[in-house]
């Protein structure tokens, strides 16, 4: 008989399965899928803010690239222009001309100077400024796309 009791025990107990409340588990599949669109909204963010800095790399290295198209372009200017002093000077007739060549070719090359380095500068600046402006833009949208997940990941209007 006691043996029959415990049975009687053992099946109820298998009979008795714990079952998770309907609620609970609308809670969890609901908090899941939040959960999931965060994950996609920040992985999109991210994925863009990628693109992003990618863009930003090619117009750095433009930038590079013009500087040294600009920079061989001056090498090549000035050395003609140091040739054809060195022309100058050697059909100079006397004394006086020689200077007066001299004069001339310093001059000239502290002109030409000035408007290379003008040249550089706003070029630089303006490598700069647009690397700087895409990379800027690039961390406000990942900021304002990251922000708008949060908020959705939490229930929130999107």
């Amino acid at each position: 008989m006691a043996d029959t009791k415990q049975d009687a025990k053992q099946q109820d107990a298998k009979q008795a399965v714990f079952r998770v409340p309907e609620e609970m588990r609308t809670m969890a599949q609901k908090s899941l899928e939040q959960t999931r669109q965060a994950v996609e909204s920040f992985m999109g963010a991210a994925r863009r803010t990628a693109e992003t800095m990618e863009q930003t790399t090619d117009t750095a290295r433009a930038g590079v690239k013009d500087m040294a198209q600009r920079t061989f372009s001056s090498a090549e200017q000035n050395i003609r222009a140091a040739l054809d002093y060195a022309e100058r000077l050697v059909r100079a007739k006397d004394l006086p001309e020689a200077t007066q060549i001299q004069s001339e070719f310093v001059r000239s090359q502290i002109e030409a100077m000035q408007t290379q380095m003008k040249e550089f500068g706003s070029a630089a600046q303006s490598a700069v400024g647009q690397a700087t402006d895409q990379a800027a833009s690039a961390a406000q949208s990942a900021t304002d796309q990251a922000a708008s997940s949060t908020t959705r990941g939490k229930g929130g209007k999107s």
